[in-house]
This record gives structure tokens, C-alpha cells and sequence, in this order.
């Protein structure tokens, strides 16, 4: 498993359809800030991106812009044209009846997917937040692989069938991951903030974090991950640090409990088997760290777990110590 699949699979980033726009001119749509990230894919026709504070851009069809943080802004057919807010209850029912949220009078000249992605807030590992505030892939950088899965999309769109929101939803997913790919390709390095999304791209630490995530509970040392890697230890030691921002011992320690986190909330774990998991040697080792680092034990970590889940813990878990 790679670093950025692993991660991805311990964060809980899920993509959800919020609309699909088909908008006539004049238009225009605020779009108030929301918890999460806001992502637009242009399918037919042009659009204003509008952000206070920062220049105006164009979106052409096959653009695609992530909002990672979700900033408040305005979608239109103009950079002056008239606005009115984004009515998600509209939003909720018109994708329920498989139809798009209408704007302006005619026929439409520009369709839009709306979506967010939303990370669980009892995960640490970061990853919405490593990227810019605007993330934005013209169709001329998009790459193959994008401009697929974005003609899956509009054709999802424009035929709706049973099971569309599922399957847009779904498609959502995976342009997160290709956005994230086209980011990494092209954005200059020197640009990008020193972290491990940052740094898979990098000849050593990328490998380096690659080893990190596929055998978390090895006893790793600097020595056995320069070894692994093929590097000298002061070579993995300087460009790790250059790269992500902290030791490889740190980093280990952070995505081990990350690990652990996530681990926990299975019904059927102990902390003395996710332990032996992500290795360290007993529960009681496992305990302190998760402590010394998260302020919490591992038994109050699950006691802030959502009820449903928490409930589902409990009832599995009665009798054993945590």
C-alpha cells in the first residue's frame, strides 16, 4: 500500500454531490464558507470563479478547482454579474429527482458539479489542509487520466439513472485522488510546504514514507530505513527532515497512533492487539504514547467516538481491559 492510499484510508476524506448546475446567462451563485472542502468541475460551457480578496478566474470546460479549506465564493457566468445564495434545500431535492439546480432563464449554457469532502475530525493526519487555499487544474493540465474520469462525470450528469448519486459520489472520490496527482505534478516543489503529501514525490523521502506506511510496525531505525531505501543515513535523515518537516521517527510515531486511532474503533479490538499491529510491544506501551502525544488514553479516545460507534465498541469489548 502506498503512503498516499494509506492515508487516505485512515483519514475518512469522502466526497459528497451537493448539485449539479445548469446555469443560462446572466448568473450567479454564493456559495457561503463550509467545514471541509469545495470542489467545482465545469463540464460544458464557462464560469467566474469570485473570491474576496483575490483575482478572478476563468473556468473553461474540464477545469477543475478544489477549495480545501472552503472558502466562501461566488460562481458566475461574469465578474459583475448579480448574485443570488446558494439554496441547498433546493440543492437536496433536485438531486434526490435526479434533476440539476436551474439558474436563469433559457436554455442552460454552462452545467457545473458541486461537491465538498468532508475529513473526520477524529483523524489527525493531515491532508485537506497541506494544499492551497485555491487549488485550481485547467483541462490544458488536467492529464489523461482526469479528463477520463471527468467525461464519466458529465456523462453521469447529463443521462441520470438509478443509482447516479452513488456513482457521483463515487467519481467524486476519485477525482480527489486525481487532483491530488495533478497537484503533486505540477506544482514547482519549492512551492509546496515541507510535509508528507509534499513528499512522495521526492526521490528519497518518498520511498522513504512509502516504507513507513506499508510496515508500520517494523522495528524501524534511521539505519534499517536508510538500508531499506539505499541511502546513507545522514542523506535520509537531512532530506526527510527538508522534505515532511520532522524526523522519520517522529513521522512513524504520528501515523503509528494515527494507525492505532482508527484501529481502536473496530468492535472486536484491544489495545494490546492494535498495539502488536502498529508495533509496539504491549498495550501498556501503546497506552503511554497514545497519551503522551493525543492527551488521552486509548479508552477515552473511544469514549469520544460517535454513539453509534462508541456503543458498538463497548458492547464487543466488555470485560476486556483498554
Amino acid at each position: 500500500m502506498d503512503a498516499l492510499t494509506a492515508v487516505l484510508a485512515v483519514a475518512g476524506v469522502r466526497g459528497t454531490v451537493a448539485a449539479t448546475l445548469d446555469a443560462a446567462e446572466p448568473w450567479g451563485l454564493a456559495l457561503n464558507a463550509v467545514p471541509g472542502a469545495a470542489f467545482h468541475a465545469v463540464t460544458d460551457g464557462l464560469a467566474w470563479l469570485r473570491i474576496p480578496g483575490r483575482p478572478d478566474t476563468r473556468l473553461m470546460p474540464g477545469d477543475v478547482v478544489l477549495l480545501p479549506t472552503g472558502l466562501a465564493h461566488i460562481l458566475a457566468s461574469a465578474p459583475d454579474a448579480a448574485t443570488v445564495p446558494f439554496d441547498h434545500l433546493a440543492a437536496e431535492h433536485a438531486l434526490a429527482a435526479g434533476q440539476d439546480l436551474r439558474l436563469g432563464a433559457g436554455p442552460g449554457q454552462t452545467r457545473i458539479l458541486c461537491a465538498s469532502y468532508h475529513q473526520d475530525p477524529a483523524v489527525t493526519v493531515p491532508l485537506l489542509t497541506l494544499l492551497p487555499d485555491m487549488l485550481h487544474i485547467p483541462a490544458r493540465q488536467a492529464g489523461a487520466d482526469l479528463d477520463t474520469t471527468l467525461r464519466l462525470l458529465a456523462g453521469e450528469i447529463s443521462r441520470p439513472q438509478p443509482g447516479a448519486s452513488a456513482v457521483l459520489d463515487r467519481i467524486v472520490d476519485i477525482l480527489l485522488v486525481q487532483l491530488l496527482r495533478a497537484w503533486l505534478d505540477t506544482a514547482p516543489a519549492p512551492d509546496r510546504a515541507a510535509s508528507w503529501l509534499s513528499a512522495l514525490t521526492d526521490p528519497i523521502a518518498g520511498p522513504a514514507l512509502a516504507a513507513l506506511h506499508t510496515q508500520p510496525g517494523r522495528d524501524w531505525t534511521i539505519p534499517s530505513l536508510a538500508t531499506a531505501i539505499r541511502v546513507s543515513r545522514a542523506t535520509l535523515a537531512r532530506r526527510f527532515a527538508e522534505e515532511v518537516g520532522e524526523t522519520p521517527m517522529a513521522y512513524l510515531t504520528e501515523w503509528r497512533l494515527a494507525l492505532a486511532a482508527d484501529l481502536l474503533r473496530q468492535p472486536d479490538a484491544t489495545v494490546a492487539g492494535v498495539a502488536r499491529q502498529v508495533g509496539y510491544g504491549t498495550g501498556f506501551a501503546l497506552s503511554a504514547a497514545f497519551s503522551r502525544v493525543r492527551g488521552v488514553s486509548p479508552s477515552e479516545h473511544r469514549a469520544l467516538l460517535p454513539t453509534d460507534e462508541r456503543l458498538a465498541v463497548t458492547t464487543a469489548t466488555q470485560g476486556v481491559p483498554s
